[in-house]
């Protein structure tokens, strides 16, 4: 055997390790163009989906720049190997969202993929724009079953690749439900047709023209959804396989229906499929599906071109970051000490821009996702992505009064201990007592000045970690989500921009009720004497005034109470704080002397 073949042999048998294929052809029998001693060859399908353009490598996601080293060794082993994108792809992170998709776009076309079909997200900066960066690819950005007001398609609809001497059909399907699963102003004008139907139409006109058809299709397999990709593989049996996306379904060997195997992913990059057709000659006669999953990446070199492209876009996004939006008179307080266990002006801000985009009822957010607080002064881009940085967009969700009223349980079920699901709240009022045991604690709970109806429904405004149950918000799970909007930080920007300047306040939306147990004067009970009404009291009263705590950075009034051996009642009531949770560091709080 010569080296090259020694070595196509090693990279082979590595890659099918790797990657967890099902079945993998002799290494020893292939040549470098995929095709055995006799006339059987594979064609290689690696694919993705809804990666939400989690660009860079974490402890979940492997990331382009090492989805690009496998992909390389992957064409070295194996030249007739097919990369595609499933769709939710151009948006979702700050690397994303500030050049409106075009810096995806670059690693995409380093990377080399063949073809993408547009999710719902990848419309998101608006029909235009997504014609726009599909003009940028190197690939074709495909779809279908997007139509235009005159009828005409707004995408190429498929393409035919020539692999190995295979015709492939590749044709793009978008999930209908993107008429209301982002904002509906990107996509006016636009239609969505019958996924089915268009798949019908298509594979008709390419029966002739190719020797497998594949679907690239943004349908998902859930069952909440009217149109997936169950429901054309079952109507349109002329598709060979279908590579999926929009429902983050782990698929790790596939599903098939009828005779159509459909593949899908997951979400975030967390893994990465992989397809392969075994033909002889033209005719296919095998398909598999698996995954590499995020712990099999661990040992792979991540591709240096990518990680370079990566660095170049976040370092020329410094001047985008520093454009100013609007201004704030007061300082947005978003400190871990305080978003975790109370009301804020900034977690108001937030929850106002929030209803304002979606003209919900209700906002609610976690304080556990608000990460820093805005001195007061002109607001920057940059500043907003700090605050909000993990790019969870808004959705919107028809929620009984009695499942919000639960929400607000949960969330202050550790007051005054802080919690990251403590809720940040916008279009209602509540009163938290917490003497009360936890899940009795909220009462008077008010929805635009009248009090909530268990039994009614109301559209409900959140980020999409707690409409999926993140943070143990479980009781929005099964809701089926209304509508998609922008992330957090695209919120808040475009709410600056349109108020200019803001003086947000802590307005009550959250009343704490201390109860019977607060009552702080230790000697009312015993009956006092003459001298007792001296000024001899007065000391006990006016001592703490001249001993003072100054708060630091971590602290809250429970720890300091605690400290001083006192109740956080008792220093609510030494300083007059209207709001026990807003303290800042730096301040004075008058402790009692022991």
């Amino acid at each position: 055997m010569s080296s090259m073949l020694k070595r196509s042999a090693w990279l082979s048998t590595m890659l099918g390790l790797l990657l967890g294929a099902a079945t993998v052809m002799p290494a020893a029998a292939a040549d470098k163009t995929g095709t055995t001693a006799g006339t059987t060859k594979t064609i290689t399908i690696l694919h993705t989906n809804d990666i939400h353009s989690r660009v860079e490598e974490s402890t979940d996601s492997i990331g382009y720049a090492k989805l690009a080293t496998i992909i390389r060794e992957q064409k070295a082993a194996n030249p007739n190997t097919l990369v595609l994108d499933a769709g939710d792809t151009f948006h979702g992170q700050t690397i994303a969202n500030l050049v409106r998709g075009e810096s995806i776009v670059k690693i995409m076309n380093t990377i080399g993929y063949d073809a993408m079909a547009p999710g719902n997200h990848d419309f998101n900066y608006g029909s235009d724009r997504l014609v726009e960066l599909s003009g940028m690819t190197k690939f074709p950005v495909l779809s279908a079953n997007v139509k235009k007001a005159d009828g005409s398609r707004l995408l190429k609809p498929y393409i035919i690749k020539e692999v190995g001497g295979v015709k492939v059909g590749i044709f793009g399907l978008t999930t209908p439900e993107t008429a209301y699963k982002t904002h509906p102003n990107n996509v006016k004008g636009i239609t969505f047709a019958d996924p089915a139907a268009e798949a019908k139409a298509v594979v008709a006109e390419l029966k002739d023209k190719a020797d497998i058809v594949i679907a690239l299709a943004h349908l998902g397999v859930d069952k909440s959804s009217v149109d997936t990709s169950i429901k054309v593989a079952e109507q349109v049996p002329g598709i060979d396989v279908i590579i999926d996306g929009h429902s983050h379904t782990v698929l790790e060997k596939g599903m098939n229906v009828g005779s159509v195997l459909i593949a899908q992913t997951g979400e975030y990059s967390k893994n990465i499929g992989k397809v392969e057709l075994t033909l002889d000659g033209t005719k296919l006669k095998s398909k598999t599906a698996s995954l590499t999953m995020r712990p099999a990446a661990n040992t792979i070199q991540a591709d240096p071109a990518v990680l370079s492209i990566i660095d170049e876009v976040k370092k020329s996004q410094d001047t985008v970051l520093s454009q100013v939006v609007g201004s704030t008179s007061v300082k947005l307080i978003g400190e871990r000490e305080v978003v975790r266990v109370g009301e804020s002006n900034l977690g108001n801000l937030i929850t106002d821009a929030m209803l304002d985009e979606t003209g919900a009822d209700v906002a609610l957010t976690n304080g556990g996702g608000i990460r820093a607080s805005i001195e007061a002064g002109p607001i920057t881009k940059g500043q907003v992505i700090t605050v909000l940085p993990f790019g969870n967009y808004i959705q919107t969700k028809k929620v009984k009064g009695s499942d919000i009223v639960a929400a607000l349980e949960l969330g202050v079920s550790s007051y005054p201990e802080p919690l990251g699901g403590f809720p940040h709240v916008g279009g209602l009022t509540f009163v938290l007592d917490q003497s009360e045991a936890k899940g009795q604690r909220v009462s008077e709970v008010m929805v635009k000045g009248a009090p909530i109806d268990p039994q009614k429904d109301y559209l409900l405004a959140t980020n999409d970690f707690m409409a999926a149950g993140g943070d143990q918000y479980t009781m929005f799970q099964n809701y089926p989500i209304a509508n998609d909007f922008s992330s957090l930080e695209e919120s808040v920007i475009a709410y600056l921009q349109k108020k200019g300047a803001v003086e947000p306040k802590t307005e009550g939306r959250i009343t704490v009720k201390t109860g019977a147990a607060a009552a702080p004067t230790p000697s009312a009970p015993t009956p006092a004497p003459a001298p007792a009404q001296t000024p001899a009291p007065a000391p006990a009263v006016t001592a703490p005034a001249s001993s003072v705590c100054v708060v630091k950075s971590g602290d809250s009034l429970w720890k300091i109470a605690k400290q001083y051996r006192t109740t956080w009642q008792h220093l609510q009531q030494l300083n007059r704080l209207a709001n026990p949770n807003l303290i800042f560091p730096g301040q004075e709080i008058i402790v009692p002397v022991s």
